[in-house]
């Protein structure tokens, strides 16, 4: 499935994290890498004080991002045989711009940090990072940067996954891609599934009953059955499958929680859940587990309604 990835970066060595696990994806799939940049331009940045010599100036620093990007280019190709190349991208919105180069250019994977320049830059999510969950339509790995000195010849270790759902068929869309990745990898699965009348999680098949509320014991049961459900499937494709119920009042802390005591390695989730409605809305149980997540986590955002 993943024959082309892109890996934004903004000259940063924070940004350049997220290509250890782009280069190991890329390296069992046999894929491309593609390393693009964003330009802003000046007339963008600077509208309202455009001074003598800014564009002399831009192309100074243009040519400057170019050199960027052709330098890590080099550094890839002493630590990998993997097939890399760059574009020096310009536009006035760097994630608008970025989405729209990974849909024309075929993308099946984006990898990116969730933030570069330093703790505070444009890439913290909430900006770039948060905007391309949001916009783009191709699958988002997004690695959180550490403080330690980036080390392009390790591999990441990755060996199992942590994938939420809420009984919905749009939850169930993140499972193409995350079964894709897991396949290059030899990933693990959890399914997970976080129930409880607190979260006013009603089953679909209580819906229309009335405005019966089904008690605990009810939804554990159905939760459970559902994921049951889901987990024979993949097994059926070979993959190793195991299943959670959590019993819990704030789904994000819950999956969180279970990431952290499965000593999971990533953690996969559809932006949309439960006929696109609250439950896995971005701005409520995704956006705080990708906020929250010390792991990497891979967002797919579905165009479905």
């Amino acid at each position: 499935m993943y024959r082309s990835l892109l890996v934004p970066l903004d000259g940063s060595a924070y940004g350049e994290h997220a290509l250890p696990l782009a280069l190991s994806i890329a390296r069992r799939a046999g894929a491309l890498v593609n390393l693009v940049q964003v330009h802003v331009p000046f007339t963008v940045m600077f509208a309202d004080s455009i001074a003598p010599g800014t564009y002399e100036a831009e192309a100074k620093v243009m040519e400057h991002e170019r050199a960027y990007l052709d330098e890590v280019v080099k550094r890839l190709a002493t630590v990998s045989p993997i097939r890399v190349t760059s574009a020096l991208l310009e536009g006035p919105v760097v994630a608008e711009t970025l989405s729209g180069h990974s849909a024309n250019a075929g993308a099946d994977l984006i990898v990116m940090t969730t933030h570069g320049r330093g703790p505070l830059s444009r890439f913290w999510l909430g900006n770039v990072a948060d905007e391309m969950v949001r916009r783009a339509t191709t699958p988002i790995l997004l690695v959180r940067p550490q403080e330690k000195a980036l080390d392009l010849a390790s591999e990441p270790v990755m060996r199992h996954i942590l994938i939420p759902l809420d009984g919905s068929a749009l939850a169930e869309l993140v499972l193409a891609p995350a079964g894709a990745l897991g396949s290059l990898m030899q990933f693990e699965y959890t399914l997970v599934r976080v129930y409880g009348p607190e979260i006013d999680l009603v089953p679909l098949s209580y819906e229309g009953l009335g405005g019966f509320k089904p008690g605990e014991e009810e939804l554990r049961v159905e939760a459970q059955d559902y994921l049951n459900r889901v987990a024979e499937r993949l097994k059926g494709k070979g993959l190793k499958v195991q299943t959670q119920v959590v019993l819990g009042q704030h789904p994000a802390s819950s999956i969180l929680d279970m990431g952290q005591s499965l000593s999971v390695d990533l953690i996969a989730l559809e932006t949309h859940g439960r006929r696109g409605l609250p439950r896995l809305l971005l701005g409520s149980v995704a956006d705080k587990v990708i906020r929250g997540a010390s792991t990497p986590v891979l967002v797919h955002r579905s165009t479905e309604k």
